[in-house]
């Protein structure tokens, strides 16, 4: 199963005729996450022919109106489709209460449960799980309480190799979970049968992992070492470093550093100061540190996986 990955707005703070502020959706084994959601991004999905519908976690990184202004228009737009079942939001203490006013004043409701869990602290910790996914927050450090997150599919089970099964009639079908699970197979005469010869390996798993807005923070390398995708805010050009540590973001040098430091196999940059017309600077600066390094493209999907890229 591939990884893939759409975004939906990667710019900075003030929006353009030709960009839009933060938003992604990430496909990570069949579970649709919805990363920042900066003003417009309910136009954004529907450009990017997404439904709606297979969203049910939204993860907000920090509370600046650029990664958070659309989820009002979202959650509302929800309720006119109808939908009925839960939508969970992950995002700094107080996302419940910037919310619940919101829909106080201006008279609105919804039929369906808004589930929220507020984050606080800064430690890195698990904040999603189920059978396939594990999602962590990767604590940054922004002018607010500011996360990233890291999206990380589980191990997967081995494969049955079924011609080297049917080679031996004491292999059952309720041996296959021992089996998927990597256990050898003792015959009843005593002879082990590789768990190796019986099965082939467990299908590659894939990472992905989402820092925006922070200032350089190395500290966060451990968290997301060997991630497979990497998406790291650079505001500003290396020259501008002391006005990067100022407002509390990154240069494309020291995202690169990030990425070379982390072992990532491929690095996006995004964030960027509405100063610069030509985003190729970006990649001049951070690329002869680090060569997989890439510019986002708005509602083109990135695909990480056997398929390969799209």
């Amino acid at each position: 199963m591939a990884l893939e990955l759409t975004i939906l707005g990667y710019n900075s703070a003030l929006p353009t005729a030709n960009s839009h502020p933060s938003a992604q959706v990430l496909n990570i084994s069949e579970r649709y996450f919805l990363i920042d959601c900066g003003e417009g991004t309910q136009v954004q999905l529907r450009r990017a022919r997404l439904k709606f519908s297979k969203i049910n976690h939204v993860f907000i990184t920090h509370m600046h109106g650029d990664h958070v202004f659309g989820l009002i228009g979202l959650l509302s737009s929800f309720q006119l489709l109808g939908r009925e079942k839960p939508i969970t939001v992950h995002g700094p203490k107080g996302i419940e209460e910037f919310i619940t006013i919101q829909m106080r004043l201006s008279g609105s409701y919804h039929g369906f449960p808004i589930l929220f869990n507020e984050l606080e602290g800064n430690e890195s910790k698990v904040i999603f799980e189920d059978d396939k996914v594990l999602v962590k927050t990767i604590p940054l450090d922004h002018r607010i309480y500011t996360n990233g997150y890291l999206f990380q599919e589980k191990s997967k089970p081995r494969r049955l190799n079924p011609d080297a099964i049917s080679e031996f009639d004491e292999i059952e079908v309720c041996d296959y979970q021992n089996l998927k699970n990597g256990r050898d197979f003792i015959l009843k005469s005593g002879k082990i049968i590789p768990n190796s010869y019986l099965t082939f390996d467990a299908p590659q798993t894939y990472s992905y992992a989402y820092c925006s807005d922070t200032c350089y923070k190395p500290d966060i390398v451990p968290i997301i070492q060997n991630v497979d995708l990497l998406y790291h805010e650079s505001t500003f050009l290396h020259d501008l470093k002391d006005l990067a540590d100022f407002t509390k973001h990154s240069t494309a040098k020291e995202a690169a550093m990030i990425a070379k430091a982390a072992n990532a196999k491929r690095l996006i940059l995004g964030h960027f100061s509405n100063r610069y017309d030509d985003y190729s600077v970006f990649l001049k600066e951070a690329q002869p540190i680090f060569e997989a390094t890439e510019l986002p493209e708005t509602l083109k999907t990135i695909r990480i996986g056997p398929k390969g890229r799209r």
